[in-house]
Formats: C-alpha cells, structure tokens, sequence
C-alpha cells in the first residue's frame, strides 16, 4: 500500500460546539456512551445483512455477525467493536468528521440551556458518537467497508478539543473498532461487572449478539492464572417484538423504546401486536412523550422501522404509518414480504396496505383510550402533537369521526389557552335547538376571544370553537361535520342560528334594512370595491361593523396564513355587515358632508379589519383620518 499521510482536520464549528457540550457532561447519565456505541455498531451489522441480500459476497466468508466490548486495565482503554458494514474513507469524512451538520446546527438550535432537558435531545440528532467523549480524553475509530481491500481501511483519532486526524491502514477485518481511551476520574469503566451491567441494562434487546471475554477458571495452587480467551454473550439477542407481551415488563419496553428510537424520555404509551393468518407480521408501535425536532421538516423521511423475518430492511418505511402519525415510532416484522422488499415495492403491496390500517386503527385505539381513561397525560399528548393529528381528516377520510373525537379545542367557555374541549364535550353542552357546531380562526387566542363576530354568541350563551393554529384552516376545509353536527364559522356567509334565532331579532333587521337603504348605498359607494356588499348585521351587538366571506370564499383568514407562507393567495373581497344601533353609524347616517361619511365609512371599515386581524394597505391613511376625525370632535 503506498504511504498516506496522517492529515489533520478542524472541526467545524458547530460540531466544536456539540463536542463542547458533551465533554463537559451534557448527558446527566455517563454510562450512556456504551448504549449510542452499541446501538451504532448494531446499526452496522444490520446495514451490512440488508446489502448482503443482493451481494453475499460483502460477508467476506464471515456471516456471523457480532458486537464486541473489551477492556485493557493497564492500557486504560474500553474496545467497542463490530464485524458490519463499515466505512470508506469518504464516509469517515462525512459522518464522523461533520457529525451530519444540518442535524448538528438544528440541535443547538433546539438547546434550551437545561442540562437535563438538552441531554434528552442529543440522541435524535445523530450525535451519538460524540457521546465517547463524556468518558474519554482521546477515542481512536478504526474501520473499513465490506468488499473494499484490506488496504482501504481507514483510522480517524481525536482528543474532542477542536481538531482530528485521519489516515489509511491496513486492516483485514470488516468493520468497525472504536478504543475509548479513558479520562482518570473515568475509570470505573474498566470494571468487567460494571460493562456488563451496562449492556444488560440497555441493549438487552439488540437483535446481534454483544460479547464479553468470559473470565477464566482460577488457577490452581502454584499455577499462572491465564488470560481470559472466550468470548459469551451478555444480552439476551432477542427481537424484544417477537416475545409474548405478558412476559415483557414495563421497564424493557422503556429500554427497548429508547434504545431503538434514540429517545432519553419513556414513550406515553405502545401497543405491541402478533398477527397471524393470511398476513402475518408483529407490530411495536410507540407514542413518544416530546415531539422530534424535525416533525414539521418536509424533507425529512418519517415512519417505523421495517424488518422481514427479523431481517433489518429499511428505517422510516413511511408506507407502514400515514403522514398524520408520523410521530409514531417502533417496529414491524413481516413474514410475508420478500427479503429484497424496496419503497417501490412497498408503495403497490396490499399486504403493507392491510398492515398500515391496522397500525392506524391500533394507534388511534391507544390515544382513545389515554384520553378516555388519563386525561392529564392525553393533553400533554395533545400540546406535543396535536397540530399533526389536525392533519388527519383531510388524509384518511375513512377514520376522520375517530380523529375528530380526538381534537382538542379552546372555546368561548374555557379558561387560558388550553386546548382541552372535545367535539363530544362541546355537543353535550349545545343549548336547546342548536344545530350546528360553531368555530372562529384567527391569529391568536386573544384575536379569536375579542372578534366582534362573537358578540351575538355571547348573547345567546352559544359555546363557539377558538380555532388558532396554522392547520385550523386546512382542518375545517376537509371536516365539516361530526356526529351528524354541520362545522360552521362564524365568520361566513349570512348568520342563520336556526331555531335560536328570534323572529322578532329577523323581523328588525329586515325593516332596518328597508329603512336604511339609503345609508347602505352611501357606505357601499363610500367604498367602492374595497367590499363586495354592505348589509344590516344580526351578530353585532357593541361594534359598529364586522368583515365577513361568502359561504364558499376563502376566509380572510386563510389568506393570510397562505401569505405568510409564502403562496400567492388573494385577499377575497368581503362583506361588511354594519350595526344600526351603533352611536358611530347614527353619526355617520347625520352627516351631510359626503367627504367627511366617505372618511367615517372607511374608518369604520379599517377598524373592522383591524379586528379581524387584518393588515391596513395604508396604515398612514388610517391615522391622518383618525386624527382629522379626533380633531373635529374637539372643535
């Protein structure tokens, strides 16, 4: 092999800066660093089984695969080995010496400075590695990827201050060995017991066997003692989802969900399935309890982990779970797939069809039943992933009355910002001869609170849904009813409160109407093409005007959120509906001086969509004309 030279790389900086939180004890648990370095080598030797499916040859002659933990007392060292896939040097450069940078500069971006709460982050963001450093003062990674010569190995070495060195080797072995070469005050880590306690702990489950030097017998009286040369497995190796769920205690399955899914906190709940007959497979699904700092990245693949016959074959098969439980994590085993399955496969087999129903039917059982039977722990579900199951009504047609019995609301009646109403709530509590369910959208929880379009609600004691959250919009325009109940903002179209509406109330606006006609032709005139229409309003009780859409427009309000986001929506042309027994319109009705009513109608029309949330196009007009207006009325 031709000599290379040792080079020497900086870190980037946002990788110094994940390195500095780490050494200087981010994670609160410092045993953790054999759980991310054996999950890893697991994750090798997985890769390697799903490549060697189209090319056996990648095994070598060695298709026995297995993790190795070994220690040197005189040496002061902890080896973490494994036979699996591997890595060239490209890829030493690009995972270990970037640390995946997106993902890197999101995580310090999510920190929020508690120690314990951040150190829950790392594992999501494929920092794991870095976790030697909690341990160790200098960790050497030494690799090579299966079908490469023995003269492309690779050697990566790094004390963790700012810079690394990399370099070409010879090894013959496949595979990875990462030494941890440990800090003083870290000894206890060389301890056989200590090691073994560890793996017991946390990868008790990984499906590859982890070894350990089994100790020798003792010398006998006059004799050397030997060194120990047999290596026994320490974890159990077995598929934790292929065990019968009444042997599995609370505590594997909070072990096996951290380890798997790269979590420090227990998941809210799981569900953990056999299926057998025509389709057969096992299922591991869990809740998490923190929403992943991707969730709402659109690039980013979401979904459970995929095996055939206990064969790892893809993570993120986002065919097994649909996009609006994306927060989903675990396993599903199939019996039934072929071991080459691809994600083009996956997208036409009616088997993966009939395994995604049942996943969504077992998911949405599990939230019914944390809501129906812990209500505290369902509304911390609700604050970390509400905004995503908004999303399913619109996705899965068929079960929108079970998700829509999972929603969560804020409502004219309830205290704070808490989402905590459900639709069934809000039905039992219908007044006599409601009808409909009634809902609001606007920016902000205080926005939605104060809209003028509330006011005849309030006056009946009718209970209106506070609809504040981006989604809202999305959600309303796919589910439109429920439990026979017709969805109806209030905001929309003209106010028609059935049978709670008054004859009397209906008689008034009527002959208000008859009798003003003259007003409503100088305000629609006043404003010309700013409004589609001017008309005596019945919601109004305190506020002079109110902006409302026509039952089919877009609301104001969704056009402004398609804004925001950048997409090309046109404000729709709205409606005023004016308030006759308000002292401003009796004002204006007095005024004779058509410039001075054209300034009061546009005024009163600003001030309307001011309330709606709305933006002025010319905020400078508003104020001259409300300073012109303050001025008079002192004169």
């Amino acid at each position: 092999m031709p000599d290379t030279p040792v080079k020497t790389h900086e870190f980037k900086a946002e990788v110094s800066a994940v390195l500095s939180l780490v050494t200087n004890s981010l994670y609160t648990n410092r045993e953790i660093f054999l759980r991310e370095l054996v999950s890893n080598a697991s994750d090798a030797a997985e890769k390697l089984r799903f490549e060697a499916l189209s090319n056996d040859a990648l095994y070598e002659g060695d298709s026995e695969l297995t993790i190795r933990v070994a220690v040197d007392s005189d040496a002061g060292t902890v080896t973490i080995s494994d036979n699996g896939i591997g890595m060239s040097r490209q890829e030493v450069g690009e995972t270990i010496g970037t640390i995946a940078s997106s993902g890197t500069r999101k995580f310090l971006e999510s920190l929020s400075g508690d120690k314990a709460r951040d150190s829950q982050l790392i594992g999501q963001f494929g920092v794991g590695f870095y976790s030697a450093f909690i341990v160790a003062d200098r960790v050497t990674l030494t690799t090579r990827r299966a079908g490469m010569n023995a003269d492309e190995g690779v050697r990566w070495e790094s004390t963790g201050e700012g810079s690394y060195t990399i370099e070409n080797v010879d090894r013959a072995a496949r595979g990875t060995e990462i030494v941890l070469h440990l800090r003083e005050d870290e000894k206890e880590f060389l301890d056989d017991w200590r090691l073994r306690s560890i793996i017991s702990k946390f990868s008790d489950h990984i499906a590859i066997p982890v070894q350990m030097l089994k100790a020798p017998e003792p010398p006998e009286e006059g004799e050397e003692p030997q060194p120990a040369t047999e290596w026994e497995q320490v974890n159990k190796g077995t598929a934790l989802w292929m065990r019968n769920k009444s042997d599995v205690t609370e505590e594997e399955y909070h072990e096996f969900y951290k380890n798997t899914c790269h979590d420090f906190e227990n998941p809210l709940t799981w569900a953990h399935n056999r299926v057998e007959g025509t389709n057969e497979y096992s299922s591991l699904l869990f809740v998490p309890s923190r929403a992943p700092f991707d969730m709402w990245d659109r690039e980013q693949k979401h979904g459970v982990k995929l095996y055939v016959r206990r064969v790892f074959i893809m993570d993120e098969a986002d065919k097994l779970m649909p996009h609006y439980l994306r927060f989903v994590k675990g396993v599903v085993d199939s019996d039934d797939l072929p071991l080459n399955v691809s994600r083009e496969i996956l997208q036409h087999d009616k088997k993966i069809d009939s395994i995604r129903s049942a996943n969504v039917k077992r998911v949405l059982g599990l939230l019914e039943k944390m809501a129906r039977d812990d209500a505290e722990q369902y509304q911390k579900f609700w604050g970390e992933f509400g905004n995503v199951l908004k999303e399913g009504p619109a996705e899965d047609f068929g079960n929108r009355e079970k998700i829509g019995g999972l929603l969560r609301f804020a409502t004219t009646r309830s205290e704070g910002d808490a989402q905590n109403v459900s639709l069934d709530q809000y039905i039992e509590r219908m007044t006599e001869k409601q009808e409909k369910i009634y809902y609001i959208t606007a920016d902000t929880l205080s926005a939605a609170r104060n809209s003028p379009h509330l006011e005849v609600f309030k006056k009946k004691d009718i209970e209106v849904l506070l609809l504040t959250d981006r989604v809202d919009e999305w959600l309303v325009s796919h589910f439109t009813d429920y439990k026979g109940k017709h969805l109806q903002s209030v905001a929309k179209g003209e106010l028609d409160l059935g049978e709670l509406e008054d004859q009397e109330d209906k008689e008034k606006v009527e002959k208000a109407t008859e009798e003003h006609k003259h007003l409503i032709e100088r305000v629609k005139t006043a404003l010309g093409d700013s409004v589609k229409e001017v008309r005596v309003s019945s919601r109004l009780t305190e506020s002079p005007a109110c902006l409302v859409v026509g039952d089919y427009d877009m609301s104001q309000n969704l056009a402004r959120v398609l804004k925001q986001l950048g997409q090309d929506a046109p404000m729709p042309t709205p409606i005023i509906e004016i308030n006759l027994d308000h002292p401003l319109l009796n004002r204006m009705d007095a005024e004779t001086d058509e410039d001075k009513f054209g300034e009061l109608a546009r005024l009163v029309f600003d001030q309307a969509l001011l309330a709606e949330g709305g933006q002025l196009e010319d905020p400078a007009g508003f104020v001259h004309r409300l300073n012109r207006l303050m001025l008079d009325m002192s004169s």
